[in-house]
């Protein structure tokens, strides 16, 4: 049996830089690589709760399958846009957005 402390504090650190990562940049691949560490704090939080828990039918676990299927089709998707973006502008700066 894992203590609780380890996956909680790994998933909180995660979930912190993937903040970091989404509200401080501006390069767009670097956002899309902070939202993946959101999901990865998220799916590990998903993970330990389903371990620690008296769960028989592991859905904690299953549920982190899911989310891991979902983001890796979403990070297709986002980097087909950020490709696109680039061939456009010749940029991925997503501050040149806002002016």
């Amino acid at each position: 049996m894992i203590h609780a402390a380890g996956p909680y504090l790994l998933a909180s650190v995660l979930v912190g830089l993937g903040l970091y990562g989404i509200l401080a940049r501006r390069n767009a691949v670097l956002v899309l690589v902070g939202t993946e560490l959101l999901i990865a704090g998220g799916s590990l939080l998903l993970v330990t709760a389903g371990a620690l828990g008296r769960d028989e039918v592991w859905a904690g676990q299953v549920l982190a399958l899911f989310v891991i299927t979902i983001a890796a089709a979403e990070v297709v998707i986002a980097l087909a846009v950020v490709v696109a973006a680039y061939r456009r502008r010749g940029s991925i700066d997503l501050a040149e957005d806002a002016l």
